[in-house]
């Protein structure tokens, strides 16, 4: 987001999300910073329906992600957490941490091109039936996994 064009081209999405629904923007310091000059940072305070919010502690952003219709996002632990959540995610970056989460269906490469930032957010918003899979072993049982492969190599 420090790149004003690349954060300039995102935006153009969020607008035309904005006349559908309200977008909350929890802002990392050092994009607050970048924000507070300059014309992007005016753009984004002329922007109505977008709630810009301090950095969320980790149960508040929780609670916000599992109301989302859907997350935009560059960081690869929401990826993740919406998955669990079944929330439709849309990664803001040529890659993912863990590309299971794409294969899965839960989580879109998108970049920061516009056309594929709203291509992917009607896809989201407008599923047409597709449901996507929660990966295998994401069940919540890793703890009692690895409790039974130390007792097999005692």
């Amino acid at each position: 987001m420090d790149a004003p064009q690349t954060f300039g081209s995102i935006l153009d999405a969020v607008e035309v999300i904005l006349r559908d629904m309200p977008v909350v923007f929890p802002v990392h310091p050092r994009t607050r910073t970048n924000l507070s000059s300059g014309a992007v940072g005016v753009r984004v305070g002329q922007m109505a329906g977008l709630r810009l919010t301090e950095p969320l502690g980790y149960l508040d952003f929780l609670r916000l992600m599992s109301s989302a219709s859907v997350v935009l996002t560059d960081s690869g632990g929401i990826q993740d957490e919406t998955t669990i959540l079944k929330v439709p995610c849309l990664t803001l970056r040529d890659n993912a941490e863990h590309p299971v989460t794409v294969t899965c269906g839960s989580n879109q490469i998108v970049g920061r091109d516009r056309r594929r930032i709203l291509a992917a957010y009607r896809d989201a918003i407008h599923p047409n039936g597709r449901r996507f899979q929660t990966p295998p072993l994401w069940d919540g049982q890793a703890a009692r996994r690895i409790v039974d492969v130390l007792i097999q190599k005692e």
